[in-house]
């Protein structure tokens, strides 16, 4: 079999063997998120697509990169150069409103590293998970200690900046996979317990004034985007209104209404219903992400990414709309995949693309394997 062949059989049998209702369920949310983008900003609508088209190139690239061969080298190199950069925004970073998060690059322009945080951190964990897979009972001390000190590493660099919000989502995100791939019981006993005492103690000792003026305006009056995007919500009523009468959004009342209030308009211009559909759109999703991580349970590579992605949607969307309704302190949570904004868009895509890679690719190898015999048969 010649080399072209072989690479051409490989292209074939992974588009033939991607998990398609994954990409099917993603498809609506960019749909409506679009549609509500473009009434609010024309603008923004075609950044949007370019946005898009980017993440679709991203996917289909990280779709057909052999992961199952390439992950031993690539997690470690993606873990370090984003750990690099999270150092290099300590002593270089660009300061906006008084949070250093951003890195200026020649030719590339701003980044923020903190957001790339999630795709190298989620990579090296599945490396280190399928190279190390817990035992019977679920991951014990020694073991578990080495997979936190590498969530934890890039989470303190981004408590610095200071982001409180992605330190928090990564973290909940990276522990989330562990817990689906298994820790041991009483080790989570544990946890929950420290986490109980130490979460009363931080807001003394760790949080930043903003950090707990923020929650301040949740325990008391609600802050003036809260209040605007309870008024677009509650104005949308069962139905929604049409666009000419959405005047939160189109008046302006609405603060960032195309990206971390997004569904505030969603409530407003589809009302009840449409907020409906939008969260039984990534409740399926989520479902779906867990399944893939119960049916390929002895595939760790998979467990881990797609337990992670069901996890980190799971938070940054339960976490956006709390904060939209009130119920929660105003952070930096967009709506993952439906708010407006390119990075967040390229990282999902990726991890997606390689969730979809090792997915076929565990077809595939049955696949190979018989083609050998049967050669073996031929020239027999």
């Amino acid at each position: 079999m010649t080399l072209s062949k072989i690479i051409f059989d490989y292209f074939r049998q992974i588009t033939k063997n991607f998990n398609y209702i994954l990409i099917l369920q993603i498809m609506p949310l960019l749909f409506i998120s679009s549609t509500l983008i473009k009434e609010i900003n024309p603008a923004l609508f075609h950044k949007q697509m370019t946005y898009y088209t980017l993440s679709a190139i991203v996917f289909i690239i990280a779709a057909y990169i052999p992961w199952k061969y390439l992950l031993w080298l690539l997690a470690p190199i993606a873990y370090i150069v984003n750990i690099l950069l999270l150092l290099a925004v300590e002593f270089a970073g660009k300061t906006i409103l008084g949070a250093k998060r951003w890195l200026v690059i020649p030719g590339l322009g701003t980044i923020q590293p903190s957001e790339f945080a999630k795709m190298s951190v989620v990579l090296f964990l599945a490396f280190l998970i399928a190279k190390y897979p817990p035992k019977e009972k679920g991951y014990g001390l020694i073991p578990l200690t080495g997979l936190t000190i590498v969530i934890l590493i890039p989470s303190f660099l981004i408590l610095k900046e200071p982001d409180l919000g992605t330190t928090l989502l990564l973290i909940l995100g990276a522990f989330g996979a562990l817990f689906i791939v298994g820790i041991n019981w009483r080790i989570t006993i544990t946890v929950v317990a420290l986490l109980a005492f130490l979460i009363p103690t931080s807001y003394t000792y760790i949080l930043k004034p903003y950090q707990k003026k923020r929650i301040e305006d949740f325990l008391g009056k609600p802050s003036y985007q809260v209040q605007q995007a309870l008024i677009a919500i509650g104005s949308g009523g069962i139905e929604g209104k049409p666009k000419d009468q959405a005047t939160q959004t189109q008046l302006k009342f609405l603060p960032v209404s195309s990206t971390d209030f997004i569904f505030a308009y969603l409530g407003e211009r589809y009302g009840f219903k449409g907020m409906v559909i939008v969260v039984a759109l990534y409740i399926l999703l989520i479902l779906h992400l867990l399944l893939i991580s119960k049916i390929y349970s002895k595939e760790y590579e998979i467990v881990t990414i797609a337990g992670a992605l069901s996890i980190l949607f799971f938070v940054y969307m339960g976490v956006n709309i709390y904060m939209v309704i009130g119920m929660a302190p105003v952070v930096g949570a967009p709506l993952p995949m439906f708010s407006h904004g390119g990075t967040s868009f390229i990282i999902f895509a990726f991890l997606f693309g390689v969730l979809e890679n090792l997915i076929s690719f565990k077809a595939y190898k049955p696949y190979t394997s018989d083609t050998k015999i049967e050669m073996i048969k031929k020239e027999s």
